[in-house]
């Protein structure tokens, strides 16, 4: 398992990531709406790991209503896994709850998945699986 990216919840993600690329020398890699989560995604580059940047596209969606509850920030942290499945029934015989435990496609076009929470000590964390993690 590996750190796939860090997201950060923002209102004006291509502001956020001219500001990032900026200060940081961070190249952006991609941009890309994903309508069924009502966002708009903005990565960048860090070498190791990904920054991505996601922008509600209305306030009743998952990031406007994190947005309406809390400044803009850290939303989730993401993990590469090679089986998202086998990933699942592991977690899960840890006592793991799942915000979604059948696995929908993320912003990248892969299998995702996000643990609640409430059995990751207060942070919302996402599995992605990439057959090289």
């Amino acid at each position: 398992m590996k750190l796939d990216h860090v997201n950060i919840a923002t209102p004006d993600a291509d502001g956020t990531a001219k500001l990032l690329s900026d200060l940081f020398d961070l190249p952006v890699v991609k941009r890309v709406e994903v309508a069924d989560q009502g966002v708009k995604v903005v990565k960048l580059d860090c070498g190791n790991a990904v920054v991505e940047l996601t922008e509600p596209l209305g306030p009743d969606t998952p990031v406007g209503r994190f947005l309406a509850k809390n400044r803009p920030g850290l939303h989730h942290m993401c993990f590469a896994v090679s089986d998202i499945r086998a990933e699942i029934a592991r977690l899960k015989s840890k006592g793991v709850e799942f915000v979604n435990d059948e696995p929908k496609l993320g912003a990248a076009g892969l299998p995702i998945v996000f643990l609640h929470p409430k059995s990751t000590a207060g942070v919302l964390v996402e599995l992605v699986e990439k057959r090289d993690a």
